[in-house]
This record gives structure tokens, sequence and C-alpha cells, in this order.
């Protein structure tokens, strides 16, 4: 039996919500009143999420390709995010993180005026702004010193920009990558299309080298959605040249992206060197 989902209060005015792999931290802006009202929505929405999910594992990790048939509002949402990416390979895993950060924010909005709030869900990020508002998020994307990343940057949002969503991937996350990339940091209109873009924009940083180790996905994990594809385990030393190559492949599907209007901007990072597409349309991107 799955244990039950946690509900506490943090210092900083801040929400934790954690249920088997799902770890949320969440905060809210406003009066104390539609602050308690707000928390108190999300609450219980969380508690069914994760049962929600595991009732319908078997047609989440199908490709996109083969038409996942799902019914829940947070499998709904990696659905639909990930359609538009469906040229390439991708399963609705690929936006789940940030799923359930837009399912969360969804019902915080509905049940109090808010002046900004974030619902970050392990580095994928639902972000809400009313007309005005501003809001500072840091970008942990330096692996040079070790397999924790340091503040790399920040990138600051407003109110019009028309972005609700930021989400993070690469080989170092949480997930299998079949790229090489330290870190991708996509920003877009919600949390799911920022996470599904994160993780193509991810394997795109790629190049086949001597030092980059592969192994099939199932190999490491037998109930991996991609199944035989070689994911990325180890990325050996990489001359400058090496780098370049990489990333401008990362930067092509970036700008493929933002030209569709599927997201807003990225930020790709690889051995310290970051690339960027789209920034110039934010308040501040600093890398």
């Amino acid at each position: 039996m799955r244990e039950q989902p946690v509900v506490q209060e943090l210092t900083g005015g801040r929400l934790h919500l954690q249920h088997g792999p799902i770890d949320v931290v969440l905060k809210a802006w406003g009066t104390d009143g539609a602050i308690a009202t707000a928390y108190a929505a999300a609450g219980e929405r969380f508690h069914t999420i994760l049962g929600e999910l595991v009732g319908e594992l078997g047609e989440l990790r199908k490709p996109m390709d083969q038409g996942p048939v799902v019914a829940g509002p947070v499998a709904r949402r990696m659905v639909t995010a990930c359609r538009p990416f469906a040229d390439v390979f991708i399963t609705p895993m690929a936006a789940v993180a940030g799923s359930v950060a837009d399912e969360l924010m969804a019902p915080m909005l509905s049940a109090a005026p808010l002046t900004k709030a974030f619902v970050n869900d392990g580095g994928d990020i639902a972000v809400h702004l009313a007309p005005g508002e501003t809001i500072s998020i840091g970008v942990a994307a330096d692996f040079s010193c070790g397999a924790v990343p340091a503040l790399s940057g920040n990138v600051t949002l407003r109110s019009d920009d028309g972005i609700g969503g930021i989400a993070t991937s690469g080989r170092h996350g949480r997930s299998f990558s079949l790229g090489i990339a330290d870190s991708v940091t996509i920003l877009a209109r919600d949390a799911a299309t920022a996470d599904a873009a994160a993780t193509l924009v991810g394997n795109a940083v790629n190049i086949d080298a001597p030092g980059v180790i592969r192994r099939p996905a199932r190999e490491l994990d037998p109930d991996s959605d991609l199944g035989n594809l070689p994911v990325t385990v180890d990325v050996g030393s990489l001359a400058s040249e090496q780098i370049a190559a990489a990333l401008a492949a990362g930067r092509a599907r970036a700008e493929d992206y933002v030209g569709r209007g599927l997201i807003i901007a990225a930020a790709m990072t690889l051995r310290s060197v970051t690339e960027v597409v789209g920034g110039e349309r934010l308040v501040s991107v600093s890398l």
C-alpha cells in the first residue's frame, strides 16, 4: 500500500506536498485568507493525483504515435502537452511533473484571488502572475563542480510575458535523457508544455563521440517508457567543437519550437557553455 500523502507548511510561507515520487513545494501571495484558501484547495486536490496516474500508467507509457487513451485530468494534460511534439518520439510521461504542477495551480486560482504563485514539482514549475507582477526564478545549470548543480543565473518573468510554466531537463535530471545536455530550461505558456519541450530539446543537444556512453533504457529501468532506446549514462571529455556542435543541434530544435509558437524561450547548457533562444522577450535572462 502506498503511504499517505504528506501536506505540511514550510518556512517562508511555503507548502510542501509529497506522495511517493511526487514532491512539490508551492507558494502563493495575496491576503492571508486568500493564501489559506488556495493552500487548502491545493492540498485537497493533491490527495488523489498519484492514484489517478498509477491507474493509467500503461497508456501514459505509450508513444504518442500509438494514440494513448486516458481519462484522468492530469493524464489528459500530459497527452495534450505532448501532442504538438509528436513528430519525434515522445510519450506522455515527458510531461508528468509539469502537468502535476499545472493541475495543482488550477484549484488554487479558482479558490482565491492571488497576486502571484508558483508550484514547483521537482524543478518543473507552474507560475501565476497577476497584472503588473513579476517573479525571479533561479536556474541551476552548472554541473562543473559535481553532481549537485550550482546556481548559474536567473530568469525574471513579468505578467505580460505569457509564461505560465518553466521546466528543466538534461542528463543529470530525474529522468533518462537521449542527449548530453547538462541542463535545458524551457519557458512556455504552461508547465506541462515546458516539461515536454525540455525533454525533447535535451534529447537534441547531442553528438556521437567516444566519450559518450549509452545503454538501453530498459536495462537501467525495466519499466521505462523509453524501452530499448539508448540513454546517456556518462559523458567523457569533449572538445570545444563537439560542445558547439551538440548545442547547435539543440538550438535548432529550440528555434523550431519557438517559431511554431510551442515555447517562448530556451536555455541550453553543456560544460559551462550556454545557448539562449528567445531570451530577448523576457525581462531578464542571466546565465
